[in-house]
């Protein structure tokens, strides 16, 4: 039996992560705006026992960006709702660093973590879409390098303003008439290279400390980032062998970091396709494939390029090498993939674009086979778990009702959560706050 047991959460996408999959006959159209669809997925979720559930987020749309996106509720919102309808599960959002001000963000992700009793996370990611810039009044959207520096300082503000009480803090005595221990309520002072902010915060620390930061980079920037600051890190890889490269080497900075690379989570992410037979998995998945239009394709393929549109090409030509350069400005790990994939397999525009806009993945099969495959990576030192997409409608009850009681015999995920906060549910520390620990030194 397996020492460790598998982390999972499952994304919550609305209509789906691809450009057609809202034209799949069981799809409702409105699921990105339909609070009773996501409440559903939620508590599905949470039957599960999943740990969290996850929102993705971009502040920039265009006309070729995807219907989720087009059409969609802002993370924190929507997150603080389901909060209301669920217990257990984690609260992962999502919020840019670069276009939203530290002491609002510390303050919303602080509030769902008091509306929620400590179930709160943040994915912490720097925005690559250029067009982001015109949204918030930014002459331009900063370089690659620079988006990870100013990341790195955003998060030790946004942390140093929810250690701005000290956990016993607010005394709260009738009879004395006194509320606070002003002496443990600290302002930050903070004044460096990309923020100034005084603090302190006006909500105090929840019963899990802090909110558990979650990072999405792969690129050398941001595996550094994950590396010494992040609890989870979010990825995406081709296969098992690149999975373990991965995983070694994030683990491997952490521990340069003087960290312990057991509080770091590695979760690819995993979009199952799961039938009573290997040939009805196979089925679904050509169903959902089956939708995609090229000019949709070749839309889902821009979007890791800065937006780049590749209608202009010829379909049936070799990649463009023109656009390589647009990797570099937005995402690089994904640009920087795909590149590889046209290079190795010299595969013509089409072949890329419908590759990218509908992928098969490691996870079609029966029920057995998905959690054999789940066990191989966690076995294998590829992942510590999953973060899970619906494939088509229905596959996550399926996930919940037939994949999950394989995965709970064999000793591999939990059959219960093992805490009130999603700190407990991870087994990760609750981070000691600043001020406590300089006291405790001062005292010494």
């Amino acid at each position: 039996m397996s020492q460790s047991q598998l982390k999972l959460g499952f994304i919550l996408h609305g209509v789906g992560p691809g450009w057609d999959d809202w034209r799949h006959p069981d799809a409702p159209v409105d699921a990105s705006t339909n609070f009773q669809f996501y409440k559903k997925q939620a508590q599905a979720a949470e039957r599960g026992k999943f740990d969290y559930l996850f929102v993705a987020d971009s502040v920039s749309i265009n006309a070729r960006s995807s219907p989720h996106y087009l059409n969609r509720f802002e993370p924190l919102t929507i997150l603080s709702a389901l909060a209301a309808v669920t217990e257990r599960i984690g609260l992962v959002g999502t919020a840019t660093v670069t276009y939203t001000e530290a002491y609002n963000l510390a303050r919303q992700f602080a509030s769902l973590d008091h509306i929620s009793g400590g179930r709160a996370g943040w994915n912490v990611v720097t925005s690559w879409l250029e067009g982001s810039a015109a949204n918030f009044g930014k002459a331009e959207h900063l370089a690659h390098d620079t988006r990870y520096r100013l990341a790195e300082e955003y998060l030790d503000v946004v942390q140093g303003l929810w250690d701005s009480w000290e956990d016993d803090a607010l005394v709260r005595d009738k009879a004395t008439g006194q509320f606070l221990d002003a002496d443990k309520l600290h302002t930050l002072n903070h004044a460096g290279e990309f923020l100034s902010v005084k603090g302190p915060l006006n909500i105090s620390r929840s019963p899990q400390g802090q909110p558990v930061i979650f990072q999405a980079g792969s690129s050398e920037d941001g595996r550094n980032f994950a590396a010494r600051a992040a609890e989870a890190i979010f990825t995406h890889q081709e296969n098992l062998t690149e999975a373990q490269a991965f995983y070694a080497d994030v683990k491997s900075r952490a521990v340069g970091f003087g960290r312990n690379p057991d509080q770091l989570y590695i979760l690819p992410g995993a979009r199952p396709f799961i039938g009573s037979t290997i040939a009805e998995a196979e089925a679904r998945y050509t169903e959902l494939a089956g939708l995609v239009s090229l000019e949709n394709a070749l839309r889902a393929l821009g979007r890791s390029f800065n937006d780049h549109n590749f209608s202009v090409y010829d379909p049936d030509a070799p990649f463009p090498e023109q656009v390589a350069a647009e990797g570099v400005k937005s995402n690089q790990s994904a640009s920087g993939r795909i590149l590889a994939l046209a290079h190795e397999e010299g595969l013509s525009l089409r072949e890329v674009a419908l590759r990218v806009a509908t992928p098969r993945g490691h996870f079609i099969g029966t029920p057995e086979l998905i959690a054999d495959r789940f066990q191989q990576w966690l076995d294998g030192r590829g992942s510590d778990g999953f973060n899970l997409f619906e494939s088509v409608p229905g596959q996550l009850e399926l996930f919940v009702d037939e994949v999950v009681p394989i995965l709970q015999k064999r000793g591999i995920y939990k059959t219960d959560y093992k805490g009130a906060t999603f700190r407990e549910t991870l087994g990760l520390d609750v981070p000691e706050n600043r001020n406590t620990a300089r006291r405790a030194i001062a005292a010494e």
